[in-house]
């Protein structure tokens, strides 16, 4: 038997409906993990942009590192930068703070022009900023070696928080890519 000739059209809606199941889940993938959230990105890029652009569910921020979002990435990211090579001491809880402070703010920033995407990662280092907020707190009302070592420890879950997020968004951004932790 001969296959019918609808073979052609067929692979081309299949390819389509290919293609907006891809930009479907791109837009859902904002609470996965971080691992299965990269993988569907990565996946998401082989979507011809003619198509991501005429679809309703392609809100998404621009991948142009030029983009306000990538100039707003890149700002959080030198911000974390500066809060994890901290000096934890006696006279650097307010520039501790300081610090913190700023990247709350640059997150702030960043968490709106996501539109929910990336969402567990962005609420993962809220909740490493709010640990790191409390530590320091702690350490400013009763410096000793407990609270240094408490400081010292939500320093590191708020830099790997941080990178978890930036490696997320190193798909939209590249210039977002975390820098090594030293």
């Amino acid at each position: 038997m001969r296959r019918p000739t609808l073979a052609r059209p067929a692979w081309k809606v299949g390819t389509v409906a290919l293609a907006a199941g891809l930009v479907t889940v791109a837009c859902g993938s904002s609470s996965t993990s971080s691992g299965a959230a990269g993988a569907s990105s990565s996946t998401t890029s082989a979507a011809p942009s003619s198509l991501a652009a005429s679809t309703p569910a392609a809100s998404t921020p621009t991948a142009s590192p030029a983009s306000a979002l990538c100039q707003d990435v890149a700002a959080l990211r030198a911000s974390l930068d500066k809060l994890k090579h901290v000096t934890v001491g006696k006279g650097t809880v307010d520039e501790i703070k300081a610090d913190l402070a700023d990247v709350k703010a640059k997150l702030g920033v960043v968490k709106t022009e996501l539109h929910g995407q990336w969402q567990a990662q962005v609420s993962a280092l809220e909740d490493s900023l709010a640990k790191l907020q409390a530590a320091v707190n702690d350490l400013a009302s009763n410096f000793s070696a407990s609270t240094i070592s408490g400081t010292v420890s939500a320093l590191r879950g708020v830099a790997a928080a941080g990178s978890n997020l930036l490696a997320a968004l190193s798909k939209q951004c590249p210039s977002a890519s975390p820098s090594p932790s030293t």
